[in-house]
């Protein structure tokens, strides 16, 4: 009797332990689940920071690189972010080995000269001054055409920032009168006449795009400034230099197909209506003949602010009335060349 007492008796202590045990294994429960919905919560919002670094990772913008023919060419890159990135991206256009290798590869080469550091640079948003002390082998250009591919290329690429509209170049702490080959850089420059011709036809100017290629491998848009005898540079000027062609011994070329001509240019809500002749029907192979068409239209309107969009008309019909099988551009591109 006293054993079946003291049977009971652990039954009851293990019924209470276990009783209290369940107790403790659900409180743990809820605290492992509160401990997980905020691992979740934690781990979406280290997820949206990790997306927001990913998109500062890089910045694109357009460096100019000088073609073989002497010729500034824009090219659109991806460029690490770091603070200081405008002066970073002066680091891709200094002539050194990987530079060299990188771009060689598309025919195109660094603007500055070997060894060349930036020893400091200084933005004044206020005036889109930006003041750039370079060390003294920027003083090492080989000619007089290197020494402006230099100068122009620099401008260009750092006016691709929102912030600066002209470049004060300094040397090793001091602003000069000249460079090595008589540049003037005694005062800040401006983006001016990129890879002008200077035909001797007038005062005024309009960019043109043209096309280049290294040994047919790799093609890239050219800007090429041309003067015109017009009292002032318009629409119809520009198209017409690209229509007639590049400026002879170039080695440029267009994406105008042989024997299309341009009959007239109307804009109207930012539109430009671009009037070609009946060949162009003939002309037009496929749909990426006509793409390149419309681009290097395109790049060369995008100088004229008004216009936002470019569409063709076949000796004044549209496309569909003119049963042309392709489709219509739908903006100005945004970039020339991306690489």
């Amino acid at each position: 009797m006293k054993l079946k007492k003291i049977i009971s008796l652990l039954v009851l202590i293990t019924l209470i332990i276990t009783m209290t045990g369940c107790g403790k294994l659900q409180a743990m429960k809820e605290m492992v689940t509160g401990s997980e919905d905020e691992i979740v919560e934690m781990t979406d919002e280290s997820t949206e920071t990790v997306e927001v670094t990913l998109e500062e990772e890089g910045r694109e913008t357009v460096l100019y690189y000088k073609s073989r023919e002497n010729l500034l060419v824009p090219i659109k890159r991806n460029i690490p972010w770091e603070t200081g990135i405008a002066k970073k991206t002066l680091g891709y256009l200094t002539k050194s080995e990987e530079n060299e290798s990188d771009m060689g590869s598309i025919g195109l080469e660094p603007i500055i000269p070997v060894g060349s550091q930036v020893l400091g640079m200084s933005i004044d948003e206020s005036t889109g001054l930006c003041k750039v002390n370079f060390s003294e082998e920027i003083l090492n250009s080989e000619d007089k055409v290197d020494e402006v591919s230099f100068i122009n290329g620099v401008v260009y690429t750092l006016t691709e920032f929102p912030t600066i509209s002209e470049v004060q170049f300094i040397v090793d702490g001091e602003i000069l009168e000249t460079l090595t080959y008589g540049t003037d850089v005694s005062t800040p420059i401006k983006r001016r006449d990129i890879n002008l011709v200077d035909n001797n036809v007038g005062d005024s100017k309009v960019v043109v795009y043209y096309k280049g290629t290294t040994n047919g491998e790799y093609e890239y848009y050219v800007p090429v400034t041309e003067t015109v005898a017009t009292p002032s540079p318009n629409m119809y000027t520009a198209l017409e230099e690209l229509f007639n062609g590049p400026p002879e011994s170039s080695g440029l070329y267009t994406d105008i197909p042989m024997g299309v001509a341009l009959q007239g240019v109307e804009v109207k809500d930012g539109v430009a209506f671009i009037d070609l002749s009946e060949d162009t029907k003939e002309k037009i192979v496929d749909q990426s003949a006509f793409d390149s068409m419309v681009k290097n239209i395109a790049l060369t309107l995008d100088q004229f602010s008004e216009i936002e969009r470019v569409e063709i008309l076949i000796n004044g019909k549209t496309l569909e009335e003119a049963k042309m099988n392709v489709l219509p551009a739908e903006a100005i591109p945004t970039f020339a060349n991306e690489y």
